[in-house]
């Protein structure tokens, strides 16, 4: 009989200890994409929309085009509100090249700019739930690397890197003058 009620008690603390599945929620911050704000070249404090953007990554057959009738389609993972976007960086690799492919400054002409980011990775904890997430430096010594296909000029006149640790999306983290 003490057997049984040892048993019972053991089973009973076992089920005890055990929890309920861990589900990630939404709103934890994960893997951040690099966010990019585009400016006026003339007047460098305002904010400029950017139309007919097309952005594609090394490894992607088709790109994503950025405006603002596309950012309402929730099928998008990449936010835009017309003058900035968010992009992926590779996180098994330590840089990510994007070609940024612009034809909103003369529609019968497009200029390409291509832009390698430089960076390590580190994976940080999150939680049991949703694991690990990644976050990126972008080196100090050439942090990106700017070329222009086409020979003519890039259309990106200036970028500035201000945040080289990239942790979150709630802040721009390279400013592009055009």
């Amino acid at each position: 009989m003490k057997k049984i009620i040892s048993l019972l008690l053991l089973f009973t603390f076992g089920l005890s200890s055990c929890e309920k599945d861990d589900i990630c929620d939404a709103n934890t911050p994960t893997t951040p994409r690099l966010v990019m704000t585009f400016y006026d070249i003339s007047n460098p404090t305002k904010t400029k929309n950017v139309t007919n953007l097309k952005v594609i990554g090394d490894d992607m057959k088709e790109g994503i085009v950025f405006n603002e009738s596309l950012a309402e389609d929730d099928s998008l993972r990449y936010v835009t509100s017309g003058s900035k976007i968010s992009i992926p960086l590779k996180i098994t690799d330590s840089t990510s090249t994007f070609k940024f492919i612009n034809n909103s400054l003369n529609p019968t002409s497009i200029n390409t700019d291509v832009i390698k980011f430089n960076y390590t990775t580190q994976n940080v904890y999150v939680s049991r739930a949703c694991g690990f997430k990644t976050i990126f430096q972008l080196r100090n010594t050439l942090p990106l690397v700017q070329t222009d296909p086409d020979g003519d000029t890039p259309w990106m006149a200036d970028i500035n890197i201000k945040i080289y640790n990239i942790e979150s999306e709630d802040e721009t983290h390279i400013d592009v003058f055009f």
